[in-house]
């Protein structure tokens, strides 16, 4: 059953709109934005009826709100304003604002019905159209890293390991809190595959480098290190050409950011702190885990337990303590991972 929530400071006519919907849909009853709001941190509902002319935060300053709100899927939450005003500047600046409709009170219940069913359906629809262009943006991103790994035979499976110590690591962030205001407005289903492009720069370094079996010199270490800057560069001259950048923003900075370090050390840019995107600090954990239990042709697999120690160690130089943090109480679990995905 659809959720909605009616927000209206008049008791008469929020029980009018909740009798009218009851039955049909789960309908929540709130008398002010700021209680919706509340609600909101723990049920994102399918669509709101708002009332305007409310005291302490009117309609139209609500959904002003809830259109600029971290998280998206409260964003996207289609608003239908019940109202008594009916001028055209009125329902123009509600329109400007993100609004899908407006319904005059006094209502009719099956007239209210009947548009909100109108509005839901509508809603699936665009929602159906757009997981259909995610899927068809899933798979080109998917072809694009996989086109790349099979470039380097040394790293095989990487892409796949690394994006599942990435979501048991962001799951783990957001369980404890930690960066979570920020995490909570990512969409899941952009994050996670943008992840798979975080070594899409390697495709400027010659395969003779990439593969080579044997630890690279330094003037070959100086051009592997360029693929940062150039996967950044190369996720920007899609965003430019695509126009999506919500998509591909989360990729831009796996790309570039997660060979920088905690202490200012790391590169391409020498970032320091939290100077560095938090996509670069989460994916620099999971990358270095990943290459420190694998192995290469200079190097044995190091055990869990020593990568879990390196990593450790670092904390406070290579990497953000607070993911480290993060990152011990869920050791375990990138370990499962590790050997699932050999």
């Amino acid at each position: 059953m659809k959720t909605i929530f009616i927000v209206d400071d008049n008791n008469t006519n929020l029980m009018a709109a909740k009798t009218a919907l009851d039955g049909t849909y789960k309908a929540l009853a709130l008398t002010s934005a700021e209680r919706m709001f509340k609600l909101a941190e723990k049920i994102i509902p399918d669509l709101i009826l708002l009332d305007v002319e409310m005291p302490e935060m009117n309609g139209f300053e609500a959904l002003k709100i809830l259109k600029e709100h971290e998280n998206q899927k409260l964003r996207e939450v289609p608003v239908i304003f019940l109202t008594s005003m009916n001028d055209a500047e009125s329902e123009t600046h509600g329109f400007e604002l993100g609004a899908m409709d407006f319904i005059n009170k006094p209502f009719s219940p099956p007239v209210l019905l009947k548009r909100i069913e109108i509005h839901i359906e509508t809603d699936k629809l665009i929602k159906k159209g757009q997981q259909s262009v995610r899927k068809m943006h899933n798979a080109t991103v998917h072809v694009i890293a996989n086109m790349v790994e099979r470039r380097d035979q040394i790293t095989g499976g990487h892409v796949e390991r690394v994006q599942a110590y990435l979501k048991i690591l962001i799951d783990e962030l957001l369980r404890t809190g930690v960066y979570a205001e920020e995490i909570s407005g990512w969409d899941m289903e952009l994050v996670m595959p943008s992840a798979q492009l975080h070594d899409v720069g390697k495709i400027i370094v010659s395969d003779v480098i990439l593969n080579k079996p044997a630890k690279l010199t330094d003037e070959e270490f100086a051009l592997i290190k360029k693929h940062c800057a150039e996967g950044e560069a190369i996720v920007d001259e899609i965003i430019k050409n695509s126009e999506v950048d919500g998509f591909l923003s989360h990729a831009k900075m796996f790309a570039g950011y997660h060979h920088e370090k905690w202490n200012g050390s790391g590169y391409p840019y020498g970032l320091k702190g939290e100077d560095i995107p938090l996509q670069g600090r989460i994916m620099a954990i999971a990358d270095v885990y990943d290459a420190l239990v694998s192995e290469r042709p200079y190097k044995r697999p190091f055990s869990h337990d020593e990568a879990v120690e390196i990593i450790k160690k670092d904390s406070g130089t290579h990497f953000d303590p607070k993911i480290v943090e993060a990152f011990v109480n869920v050791a375990d679990d990138f370990w499962v991972e590790a050997l699932n995905n050999v």
